[in-house]
């Protein structure tokens, strides 16, 4: 499913994103990547959502290799990986509704279908009923809510969260990645970038370890 052959990422001027990364996620298996500030994550998930592209080797992603993907192939690519973030990146001023149906307007689906997806979003989220309501309303967990919403309106077989819980509290923090779980557990690929080490490791999923763009640790198999 997400396949890292000797994967380098080097930025204009030299800096160094990942050196030398190899691993390999199955289809249906959620993982954690860990690592101090600037250790590579937020580039590793760049990588496997195509916003990025590898320096050298192989990022191979749902069966293609996304160093040699045609430009006219990208966007399928983008619908088929949902992203999450740290800072949610919502509309401040459209409804939780027109958040969540974004993904669906750029792709030109029909507005029935829309009404539908986006229900059915927010009520996986625990947000029912809640479509007309300004993202300014809500806490900082039930704006992160919202994002997952939008990140998985699409239904993608793979969704990447880049910290998605670093300005939660604790309890907050396990509300999210038990959603996160709900959603492996129908099938979804989930890789989640996240430096909360004791939550990770209470939760005793896979675990890939950065450490100045190496990977320095992998609990899984290669």
């Amino acid at each position: 499913m997400i396949v890292f052959e000797r994967v380098l990422k080097r930025y204009p001027g030299g800096r160094c994103g990942l050196d030398g990364v190899s691993f390999r996620l199955a289809a249906g298996e959620m993982a954690f990547l860990t690592g101090h500030s600037g250790a590579g994550k937020s580039t590793l998930l760049k990588l496997v959502g195509l916003l990025e592209r590898p320096s050298r080797g192989q990022v191979r992603v749902l069966g293609r290799n996304l160093g040699r993907l045609p430009a006219r192939q990208v966007h399928r690519h983008r619908r088929e990986v949902g992203m999450v973030f740290q800072d949610h990146r919502l509309l401040m001023d459209r409804t939780l509704f027109d958040n969540v149906a974004l993904p669906l307007v750029v792709t030109g689906t029909p507005h029935r279908e829309i009404t539908r997806r986006v229900r059915a979003a927010l009520d996986q989220v625990g947000l029912r009923g809640r479509e007309r309501a300004l993202p300014s309303t809500l806490s900082g967990g039930e704006q992160q809510r919202v994002g997952i919403a939008r990140a998985v309106v699409n239904r993608p077989p793979v969704l990447l969260a880049d910290e998605p819980t670093g300005n939660l509290d604790p309890e907050l923090s396990r509300e999210i990645m038990a959603l996160f779980e709900r959603f492996n557990q129908v099938g979804v690929t989930l890789l989640v970038a996240s430096h909360d080490l004791d939550l990770v490791k209470r939760l005793g999923h896979r675990v890939l370890t950065l450490r100045e763009g190496v990977l320095v640790q992998d609990t899984g198999p290669r």
